[in-house]
């Protein structure tokens, strides 16, 4: 009697676990009646194609000759800036070389300063004017004036000349010479390649 009651029951518990729809929920699920198609699936905000959203070829060739004219444009800046470029480091260059022995012809101007002196000084003294060593120091200085000309550098002697305040330095008056006009010159001048090293100091009419 107590057997039976016990199998009874359990007959009642698995009657209660099963749903009323008759199917079992450790039923195996087939995959193809949860997932949607792909081909019908629209990601959210993605953008749809309008085939009125594509470019005209007219405004497209349009488009095309305004680059290339700005192409043209540019090639012909880089090649202008490239020859003022060219052109700035020649004159650099030439400039560079023209003005290498400016320094070192500016210490040779005292020697034939000097030599001048020298050879004045002797002109005035009959005894010395025919001797040996003023004729050695005359051609000292003439071969000294000569490589310097060689190397571009001349004289200003503007004995004469109308005064020239960019190239002669006045450091007197002289009212016997006309006005505006260099009456002495005191020291002579010199340039190298048409740039001036010295000026020349001379007295100036007035």
């Amino acid at each position: 009697m107590f057997q039976f009651f016990k199998r009874r029951s359990a007959m009642s518990s698995q009657d209660n676990s099963t749903p009323e729809n008759g199917t079992n929920n450790n039923e195996p699920i087939n995959p193809q009646d949860t997932v949607n198609n792909d081909s019908d699936f629209v990601p959210s905000g993605a953008p749809e194609h309008n085939k009125n959203n594509d470019s005209n070829p007219d405004d497209l060739h349009s488009r095309i000759a305004e680059l290339e004219a700005e192409m043209v444009d540019i090639k012909a800046r880089a090649n202008a800036d490239m020859y003022n470029f060219q052109k700035r480091v020649e004159r650099e260059t030439d400039n560079a070389k023209k003005y290498a022995l400016e320094k070192f012809a500016g210490s040779l101007l005292d020697i034939v300063d000097n030599l001048e002196r020298a050879i004045a000084a002797a002109g005035t003294d009959d005894h010395l004017v025919n001797q040996p060593v003023i004729e050695g120091v005359r051609l000292t200085h003439k071969s000294l004036l000569g490589a310097l000309e060689k190397h571009g550098i001349t004289v200003v002697d503007p004995a004469g000349q109308p005064f020239d305040a960019e190239h002669h330095q006045a450091v007197g008056i002289d009212p016997n010479t006309p006005a505006g006009q260099v009456a002495n010159v005191l020291q002579k001048g010199y340039s190298l390649s048409g740039r001036l090293l010295r000026p020349a100091m001379v007295t100036v009419g007035q």
